[in-house]
Protein backbone atom coordinates (compact mmCIF):
# COMPACT_ATOMS: atom_id res chain seq x y z
CA UNK A 1 0.00 0.00 0.00
CA UNK A 2 3.18 2.40 0.99
CA UNK A 3 4.74 1.56 -2.30
CA UNK A 4 0.97 2.32 -4.51
CA UNK A 5 0.87 5.93 -2.46
CA UNK A 6 5.14 6.65 -2.87
CA UNK A 7 4.02 5.64 -6.95
CA UNK A 8 1.13 7.96 -6.91
CA UNK A 9 3.26 10.99 -5.38
CA UNK A 10 5.96 10.27 -8.26
CA UNK A 11 3.24 10.16 -10.94
CA UNK A 12 1.67 13.68 -9.86
CA UNK A 13 4.95 15.54 -8.91
CA UNK A 14 6.45 14.44 -12.74
CA UNK A 15 3.02 15.88 -14.19
CA UNK A 16 3.72 18.84 -12.65
CA UNK A 17 6.92 19.56 -13.34
CA UNK A 18 5.56 19.03 -16.91
CA UNK A 19 3.39 21.41 -17.10
CA UNK A 20 5.58 24.04 -15.48
CA UNK A 21 8.46 24.18 -18.05
CA UNK A 22 5.64 22.92 -20.72
CA UNK A 23 5.45 25.18 -23.98
CA UNK A 24 1.45 26.33 -22.68
CA UNK A 25 3.15 27.80 -19.92
CA UNK A 26 6.21 29.55 -20.32
CA UNK A 27 5.24 31.03 -23.42
CA UNK A 28 3.73 34.52 -22.75
CA UNK A 29 0.47 34.82 -23.79
CA UNK A 30 -0.88 38.08 -25.52
CA UNK A 31 -2.12 39.75 -22.81
CA UNK A 32 -5.64 41.79 -23.44
CA UNK A 33 -3.63 45.27 -22.79
CA UNK A 34 -1.44 43.74 -25.75
CA UNK A 35 -4.44 43.22 -28.26
CA UNK A 36 -5.34 46.88 -27.56
CA UNK A 37 -2.07 48.32 -28.93
CA UNK A 38 -3.19 50.98 -31.71
CA UNK A 39 0.47 51.92 -32.91
CA UNK A 40 3.82 50.33 -33.04
CA UNK A 41 5.66 53.47 -31.67
CA UNK A 42 5.58 53.47 -27.83
CA UNK A 43 5.58 57.37 -27.56
CA UNK A 44 3.38 57.74 -30.27
CA UNK A 45 1.11 54.73 -28.78
CA UNK A 46 1.38 56.74 -25.27
CA UNK A 47 0.02 60.23 -26.76
CA UNK A 48 -3.08 57.88 -28.21
CA UNK A 49 -3.59 56.31 -25.02
CA UNK A 50 -3.42 59.79 -22.91
CA UNK A 51 -5.67 61.55 -25.59
CA UNK A 52 -8.90 58.75 -24.01
CA UNK A 53 -8.32 59.37 -20.99
CA UNK A 54 -8.13 63.28 -21.33
CA UNK A 55 -11.82 62.41 -23.27
CA UNK A 56 -11.22 64.34 -26.11
CA UNK A 57 -14.39 65.27 -28.11
CA UNK A 58 -14.68 62.30 -30.70
CA UNK A 59 -13.77 64.34 -33.67
CA UNK A 60 -11.13 65.63 -32.05
CA UNK A 61 -9.71 62.32 -31.31
CA UNK A 62 -10.55 60.90 -35.05
CA UNK A 63 -8.30 63.85 -36.43
CA UNK A 64 -5.63 62.87 -33.93
CA UNK A 65 -5.28 59.51 -34.78
CA UNK A 66 -5.03 60.49 -38.36
CA UNK A 67 -2.09 62.91 -37.59
CA UNK A 68 -0.51 59.87 -35.25
CA UNK A 69 -0.91 57.68 -37.87
CA UNK A 70 1.43 59.87 -40.33
CA UNK A 71 3.66 60.52 -37.93
CA UNK A 72 4.11 57.01 -37.41
CA UNK A 73 4.32 56.39 -41.13
CA UNK A 74 6.40 58.59 -41.14
CA UNK A 75 8.71 57.75 -38.21
CA UNK A 76 9.20 54.10 -39.62
CA UNK A 77 10.29 55.15 -42.67
CA UNK A 78 12.76 57.47 -41.08
CA UNK A 79 14.01 54.46 -39.15
CA UNK A 80 14.49 52.73 -42.54
CA UNK A 81 16.48 55.30 -44.13
CA UNK A 82 18.78 55.92 -40.43
CA UNK A 83 19.40 51.69 -41.31
CA UNK A 84 20.95 52.45 -44.81
CA UNK A 85 23.19 55.41 -43.39
CA UNK A 86 20.76 58.46 -45.02
CA UNK A 87 20.04 61.26 -42.87
CA UNK A 88 23.38 61.73 -41.66
CA UNK A 89 22.56 65.16 -41.34
CA UNK A 90 19.60 64.76 -38.78
CA UNK A 91 17.42 66.86 -40.79
CA UNK A 92 14.74 64.44 -41.43
CA UNK A 93 14.86 63.31 -37.40
CA UNK A 94 14.61 67.43 -36.72
CA UNK A 95 11.25 67.44 -38.43
CA UNK A 96 9.92 64.05 -37.21
CA UNK A 97 10.37 65.73 -33.76
CA UNK A 98 9.39 69.17 -34.57
CA UNK A 99 5.77 67.50 -35.83
CA UNK A 100 5.55 65.13 -33.27
CA UNK A 101 5.73 68.36 -30.70
CA UNK A 102 3.19 70.29 -33.14
CA UNK A 103 0.60 67.64 -32.61
CA UNK A 104 1.21 67.54 -28.99
CA UNK A 105 0.55 71.26 -28.78
CA UNK A 106 -2.27 70.93 -31.10
CA UNK A 107 -4.03 68.62 -28.83
CA UNK A 108 -2.92 69.93 -25.46
CA UNK A 109 -1.15 67.40 -24.42
CA UNK A 110 1.85 69.86 -24.65
CA UNK A 111 1.82 70.19 -20.72
CA UNK A 112 0.80 74.19 -21.53
CA UNK A 113 -2.47 75.45 -20.52
CA UNK A 114 -4.53 76.10 -24.00
CA UNK A 115 -6.34 79.45 -23.77
CA UNK A 116 -8.59 78.87 -26.75
CA UNK A 117 -11.89 78.54 -26.61
CA UNK A 118 -13.13 74.98 -26.11
CA UNK A 119 -14.84 73.65 -29.37
CA UNK A 120 -16.17 70.40 -28.62
CA UNK A 121 -18.74 70.47 -31.45
CA UNK A 122 -17.52 70.24 -35.27
CA UNK A 123 -21.23 71.26 -36.07
CA UNK A 124 -20.38 74.73 -34.58
CA UNK A 125 -18.29 75.20 -37.45
CA UNK A 126 -21.32 74.91 -39.75
CA UNK A 127 -23.54 77.81 -37.26
CA UNK A 128 -23.42 81.10 -38.76
CA UNK A 129 -24.44 83.37 -35.43
CA UNK A 130 -24.13 87.35 -34.80
CA UNK A 131 -20.61 87.45 -32.85
CA UNK A 132 -18.49 84.70 -34.19
CA UNK A 133 -15.22 85.08 -32.98
CA UNK A 134 -11.96 84.11 -34.88
CA UNK A 135 -9.98 84.79 -31.93
CA UNK A 136 -8.07 87.64 -34.25
CA UNK A 137 -9.33 91.57 -34.41
CA UNK A 138 -8.53 91.52 -38.17
CA UNK A 139 -10.59 87.97 -39.26
CA UNK A 140 -13.67 89.16 -36.57
CA UNK A 141 -13.42 92.59 -38.70
CA UNK A 142 -13.57 91.00 -41.83
CA UNK A 143 -16.65 88.45 -41.24
CA UNK A 144 -18.64 91.15 -39.67
CA UNK A 145 -18.38 92.84 -42.57
CA UNK A 146 -18.85 90.06 -44.77
CA UNK A 147 -22.14 89.09 -42.86
CA UNK A 148 -24.06 92.26 -43.34
CA UNK A 149 -22.41 93.24 -47.01
CA UNK A 150 -25.14 90.71 -48.52
CA UNK A 151 -23.18 89.44 -51.03
CA UNK A 152 -23.82 85.99 -49.78
CA UNK A 153 -26.12 83.30 -50.08
CA UNK A 154 -26.45 81.08 -46.77
CA UNK A 155 -24.43 78.22 -48.60
CA UNK A 156 -21.89 80.62 -49.95
CA UNK A 157 -21.34 81.93 -46.52
CA UNK A 158 -21.30 78.80 -44.81
CA UNK A 159 -18.14 78.12 -47.37
CA UNK A 160 -16.72 81.37 -46.44
CA UNK A 161 -17.07 81.22 -42.90
CA UNK A 162 -14.72 77.52 -43.48
CA UNK A 163 -12.25 79.28 -45.15
CA UNK A 164 -12.03 81.92 -42.00
CA UNK A 165 -11.71 78.84 -39.64
CA UNK A 166 -9.47 77.41 -41.78
CA UNK A 167 -7.30 80.67 -41.78
CA UNK A 168 -7.82 80.58 -37.99
CA UNK A 169 -6.32 77.36 -37.49
CA UNK A 170 -3.48 78.03 -39.54
CA UNK A 171 -2.62 80.99 -37.49
CA UNK A 172 -2.54 78.46 -34.30
CA UNK A 173 -0.55 76.21 -36.18
CA UNK A 174 2.08 78.97 -37.35
CA UNK A 175 2.32 80.46 -33.11
CA UNK A 176 2.79 76.47 -32.31
CA UNK A 177 5.38 75.79 -34.43
CA UNK A 178 7.20 79.74 -33.58
CA UNK A 179 6.97 78.68 -30.00
CA UNK A 180 8.22 75.34 -30.94
CA UNK A 181 11.19 76.97 -33.07
CA UNK A 182 12.11 79.29 -30.12
CA UNK A 183 12.18 76.56 -27.77
CA UNK A 184 14.26 74.56 -30.09
CA UNK A 185 17.19 77.95 -30.26
CA UNK A 186 17.09 78.11 -26.14
CA UNK A 187 18.32 73.92 -26.09
CA UNK A 188 20.80 75.08 -28.98
CA UNK A 189 22.12 78.26 -26.93
CA UNK A 190 22.61 75.41 -23.92
CA UNK A 191 24.51 72.66 -26.19
CA UNK A 192 28.08 72.07 -24.18
CA UNK A 193 29.58 70.23 -27.28
CA UNK A 194 30.70 72.59 -29.84
CA UNK A 195 30.28 69.64 -32.33
CA UNK A 196 26.71 68.89 -31.73
CA UNK A 197 26.49 72.37 -31.16
CA UNK A 198 27.73 72.77 -35.15
CA UNK A 199 25.14 69.86 -36.40
CA UNK A 200 21.99 71.00 -34.91
CA UNK A 201 22.78 74.54 -35.99
CA UNK A 202 22.42 72.91 -39.46
CA UNK A 203 18.64 72.52 -38.71
CA UNK A 204 18.04 76.24 -37.76
CA UNK A 205 18.09 78.06 -41.20
CA UNK A 206 15.65 75.50 -42.66
CA UNK A 207 13.23 75.84 -39.81
CA UNK A 208 13.20 79.52 -39.77
CA UNK A 209 13.12 79.25 -44.19
CA UNK A 210 9.59 76.85 -42.72
CA UNK A 211 8.65 79.57 -40.46
CA UNK A 212 8.70 82.66 -43.33
CA UNK A 213 6.76 80.27 -46.25
CA UNK A 214 3.66 79.96 -43.34
CA UNK A 215 3.77 83.93 -43.08
CA UNK A 216 3.62 84.11 -46.62
CA UNK A 217 0.55 81.66 -46.61
CA UNK A 218 -1.06 83.47 -43.97
CA UNK A 219 -0.85 87.18 -46.06
CA UNK A 220 -1.99 86.00 -49.03
CA UNK A 221 -4.58 83.55 -47.30
CA UNK A 222 -5.70 86.97 -45.50
CA UNK A 223 -5.59 89.04 -48.37
CA UNK A 224 -7.61 86.17 -50.88
CA UNK A 225 -10.46 86.13 -47.54
CA UNK A 226 -10.29 90.77 -47.47
CA UNK A 227 -11.21 90.06 -51.54
CA UNK A 228 -13.77 87.76 -51.38
CA UNK A 229 -15.38 89.53 -48.14
CA UNK A 230 -15.14 92.92 -50.05
CA UNK A 231 -16.37 91.54 -53.82
CA UNK A 232 -18.04 88.28 -53.24
CA UNK A 233 -17.05 85.09 -54.68
CA UNK A 234 -16.57 85.12 -58.26
CA UNK A 235 -18.24 83.15 -60.97
CA UNK A 236 -15.01 81.11 -61.79
CA UNK A 237 -14.25 79.77 -58.39
CA UNK A 238 -12.99 76.14 -59.06
CA UNK A 239 -13.26 75.01 -55.53
CA UNK A 240 -15.27 75.27 -52.67
CA UNK A 241 -13.01 73.76 -49.80
CA UNK A 242 -10.50 75.98 -48.43
CA UNK A 243 -7.49 73.31 -48.53
CA UNK A 244 -8.34 72.84 -51.86
CA UNK A 245 -8.29 76.41 -52.68
CA UNK A 246 -5.28 76.56 -51.48
CA UNK A 247 -3.63 74.22 -53.16
CA UNK A 248 -5.01 75.64 -56.13
CA UNK A 249 -3.57 78.78 -55.92
CA UNK A 250 -0.33 77.34 -54.94
CA UNK A 251 0.10 75.15 -58.00
CA UNK A 252 -0.67 78.16 -60.04
CA UNK A 253 2.45 80.17 -58.60
CA UNK A 254 5.04 77.17 -59.91
CA UNK A 255 6.35 76.03 -62.47
CA UNK A 256 3.98 73.02 -63.89
CA UNK A 257 3.23 72.98 -67.45
CA UNK A 258 -0.50 73.20 -68.43
CA UNK A 259 -0.47 69.49 -68.49
CA UNK A 260 0.29 68.69 -65.23
CA UNK A 261 -2.15 71.71 -63.82
CA UNK A 262 -4.76 70.22 -65.71
CA UNK A 263 -3.57 66.89 -64.28
CA UNK A 264 -3.66 68.24 -60.74
CA UNK A 265 -6.56 70.02 -61.35
CA UNK A 266 -8.50 66.58 -62.15
CA UNK A 267 -7.00 65.32 -58.71
CA UNK A 268 -7.71 68.11 -56.64
CA UNK A 269 -11.44 67.82 -57.81
CA UNK A 270 -11.22 63.99 -56.52
CA UNK A 271 -9.31 65.34 -53.24
CA UNK A 272 -12.00 67.69 -52.80
CA UNK A 273 -14.57 65.00 -52.54
CA UNK A 274 -12.86 62.91 -50.27
CA UNK A 275 -12.49 65.94 -48.05
CA UNK A 276 -16.04 66.49 -48.32
CA UNK A 277 -17.15 62.91 -47.62
CA UNK A 278 -14.59 63.30 -45.05
CA UNK A 279 -16.70 66.40 -43.10
CA UNK A 280 -19.66 64.38 -43.64
CA UNK A 281 -18.74 61.71 -41.64
CA UNK A 282 -17.01 63.60 -38.89
CA UNK A 283 -20.38 65.67 -38.65
CA UNK A 284 -22.46 62.05 -38.31
CA UNK A 285 -20.04 60.76 -35.75
CA UNK A 286 -20.58 64.01 -33.35
CA UNK A 287 -24.09 63.77 -34.01
CA UNK A 288 -23.90 59.38 -33.56
CA UNK A 289 -21.71 60.57 -29.85
CA UNK A 290 -24.71 62.91 -28.71
CA UNK A 291 -27.44 60.04 -29.04
CA UNK A 292 -25.04 57.89 -27.14
CA UNK A 293 -24.86 59.64 -24.27
CA UNK A 294 -28.47 60.24 -24.22
CA UNK A 295 -29.04 56.58 -24.66
CA UNK A 296 -26.62 56.08 -21.55
CA UNK A 297 -28.66 58.07 -19.50
CA UNK A 298 -31.81 55.84 -20.20
CA UNK A 299 -29.78 52.97 -19.43
CA UNK A 300 -31.50 50.79 -21.52
CA UNK A 301 -28.42 47.88 -21.82
CA UNK A 302 -29.53 46.32 -25.71
CA UNK A 303 -29.87 50.14 -26.96
CA UNK A 304 -26.90 51.08 -25.80
CA UNK A 305 -24.86 48.30 -26.99
CA UNK A 306 -26.61 48.93 -30.43
CA UNK A 307 -25.83 52.50 -30.17
CA UNK A 308 -22.16 51.65 -28.93
CA UNK A 309 -21.76 49.47 -32.46
CA UNK A 310 -22.90 52.21 -34.37
CA UNK A 311 -20.79 54.92 -32.97
CA UNK A 312 -17.46 52.67 -33.01
CA UNK A 313 -17.85 51.74 -36.65
CA UNK A 314 -18.66 55.56 -37.36
CA UNK A 315 -15.62 56.17 -35.19
CA UNK A 316 -13.25 53.56 -37.56
CA UNK A 317 -14.56 54.67 -40.59
CA UNK A 318 -13.85 58.57 -39.59
CA UNK A 319 -10.48 57.70 -38.67
CA UNK A 320 -9.94 55.74 -41.79
CA UNK A 321 -11.08 58.24 -44.33
CA UNK A 322 -9.34 60.80 -42.18
CA UNK A 323 -6.08 59.24 -42.33
CA UNK A 324 -6.79 58.73 -46.42
CA UNK A 325 -7.47 62.20 -47.19
CA UNK A 326 -4.38 63.89 -44.99
CA UNK A 327 -2.03 61.24 -46.46
CA UNK A 328 -3.31 62.53 -50.51
CA UNK A 329 -2.94 65.70 -48.74
CA UNK A 330 0.55 65.62 -47.88
CA UNK A 331 1.23 63.94 -51.28
CA UNK A 332 -0.30 67.14 -52.86
CA UNK A 333 1.54 69.09 -51.09
CA UNK A 334 5.12 67.92 -51.82
CA UNK A 335 4.15 67.91 -55.70
CA UNK A 336 3.22 71.41 -55.38
CA UNK A 337 6.14 72.04 -53.39
CA UNK A 338 8.62 70.48 -55.71
CA UNK A 339 6.94 72.71 -58.70
CA UNK A 340 7.37 75.48 -56.42
CA UNK A 341 11.00 74.94 -55.35
CA UNK A 342 12.14 74.25 -59.43
CA UNK A 343 10.48 77.61 -60.06
CA UNK A 344 12.58 79.41 -57.35
CA UNK A 345 15.58 77.93 -59.41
Amino acid sequence: MKLQCLLLLSCLRVCVLAGKYSREVNEPKPSSDEKAVEFRIAKVNQVWEKAKRMQLAPVRLAELHSDLKIQEKDELQWKKMKVEGLDNNGEKEAQLRRNFNVILAKYGMDGKRDTRPLENNYLKDHEVKEGDSFDDPKLDKLWNKAQTSGKFSSEELLSLKREFQHHKDKIHEYNILMDTVSRTEEIHKNVISPVEGDTKEHTLPQKHTELKQKMRDLNHGFERLRKISHEGFGEDSDFREPRVIELWEAAKKSNLSEDELDSLKEELRHFETKVEKHSHYKEQLELSHQKLQHVESLGDKDHIRRNQEKYNSLAEKTREMGYKMKKHLQDLNNKISRGLVHNEL
